[in-house]
């Protein structure tokens, strides 16, 4: 599938910083399409988002990503996961509304609220890995830095941003990580704080028609640099009635018998894509058949 969404992989001063830069606007756009988010949560959902894009151009093919914020803001939970730079999101609480931070400024801190940031990583060698933060702004770029200095001991800057336009939809969207690796010297880091520093919001500058390459001179500038990689991602669900049939066995016949009659069939919507999937009367008793089956 081909989007105007890319992400550019940058290595500084021979491995002592990496550069990551992602243009994530129909991202950001699309999960705004699906889930009919209201201005504040389209900016939350969609830096989190990002931050999963940036985060999973990190794994290998076929590891993958899930990044959970539950906060106790409006906004409820939120969750992102990647594979193979296919990205799908969640926001319990779409339609939060509440008043602006400042003049033009949406408050993601206030729909977010205090709470924490669980990242797990599935690398196929095992047990999964997870690690996990308290919020320490609910700004989203400032918990994902905190986390990695924390739990992958890797100092990091972190800017994510999404910008709506006069009508509420999505502008423009994007984000960046400076991951700072061992050895990096003060005078690099001195440099990157300056550059940082005069850049303004990544977002502000994707809207004027700044690429990610451009982004990348700027957040390196003053540094020798080369890039290595470019790739493009995508919203995209894996959901299936195979897998939602998986789910409705494991809940077994007694609680099936009692949603059946109660509604007379059984309808699930997909909480990261909105699909939906019914099953009639005569489906479900299928399924409880099958359950007795096993259980003889």
């Amino acid at each position: 599938m081909f989007t105007d969404d890319y992400l550019l992989r940058a290595v500084a001063e021979e491995g002592q910083v990496l550069a990551l830069v992602a243009r994530s606007t129909e991202l950001v756009r699309e999960a705004h399409r699906i889930h009919g988010t209201s201005p504040t949560a389209t900016a939350a959902l969609g830096r989190l988002l990002t931050a999963g894009v940036l985060m999973g151009a990190t794994l290998r093919e076929g590891q993958s990503l899930t990044l959970r914020l539950v906060g106790d803001g409006p906004a409820g939970n939120m969750i992102v996961t990647v594979k193979d730079m296919k990205i799908k999101g969640y926001i319990r609480e779409p339609h939060v509304y509440i008043p602006l931070k400042a003049p033009g400024k949406l408050d993601v801190s206030g729909a977010v609220g205090k709470g924490m940031l669980y990242v797990t990583k599935d690398l196929g060698w095992g047990e999964p890995y997870q690690g996990c933060v308290p919020l320490v702004s609910g700004e989203i770029g400032e918990d994902i830095a905190y986390y990695f200095a924390v739990s992958e001991q890797t100092p990091a800057a972190v800017g994510l941003g999404v910008l709506l336009d006069a009508g509420e939809e999505v502008k423009a969207a994007g984000g960046y990580f400076l991951l700072i690796l061992p050895g990096c010297s003060e005078k690099v880091i001195s440099q990157l704080e300056a550059n940082i520093k005069g850049m303004g919001p990544i977002s502000g500058l994707f809207s004027k028609g700044v690429t990610p390459e451009e982004v990348v001179d700027m957040l390196l500038y003053g540094i020798k640099f080369d890039i290595f990689a470019r790739q493009g991602f995508y919203f995209h669900c894996d959901c299936s009635r195979e897998r939602l049939t998986e789910v409705l066995l494991a809940l077994g016949e007694e609680e099936l018998r009692e949603i059946l009659e109660e509604q007379g069939k059984i309808e699930a919507v997909c909480g990261f894509c909105r699909q939906k999937y019914q099953f009639d009367r005569k489906e479900v008793e299928e399924l409880m058949s099958i359950i007795r089956g096993k259980e003889q």
